[in-house]
């Protein structure tokens, strides 16, 4: 099983990144897919999720309104749109595959998580 995610890097304040995670090694079809973020000293924090089979949508409230997920169910492809980018982004990204049963739509299922994978770096200067 593979999660990897790319597109990080190094944008000032109000600026946008696109992530992408690439999954394998599992049934795309039968997962949710969702971001999370973990920064020094802080909580991992849930950004976001999304159902593979109705493309239901999670966004946190930290994000919502800034942040758009969407999904490529034959490439097997998750993409995470971020603008207006805040300083308080600023952490690792990683995507997860979460055990669907476990996604209502309105929290970020942590206990759903059954595989996610090396993040990828997002820094936002103020």
């Amino acid at each position: 099983v593979q999660l990897q995610a790319c597109g990080g890097g190094l944008v000032q304040a109000g600026g946008s990144l696109r992530l992408s995670c690439a999954a394998s090694g599992f049934t795309f079809d039968d997962y949710a897919i969702g971001w999370f973020r973990q920064a020094p000293g802080k909580e991992r924090e849930g950004v976001s999720c999304i159902s593979s089979s109705d493309g239901n949508t999670y966004y946190a409230d930290s994000v919502k309104g800034r942040f758009t997920i969407s999904s490529d169910n034959v490439k097997n492809m998750v993409y995470l749109q971020m603008n207006s980018l805040k300083p308080e982004d600023t952490a690792v990204y990683h995507c997860a595959a979460i055990d669907p049963t476990y996604y209502r739509g309105t929290y970020f299922p942590y206990y759903g998580m059954n595989y996610w994978g090396e993040g990828t770096q997002v820094t936002v200067s103020s």
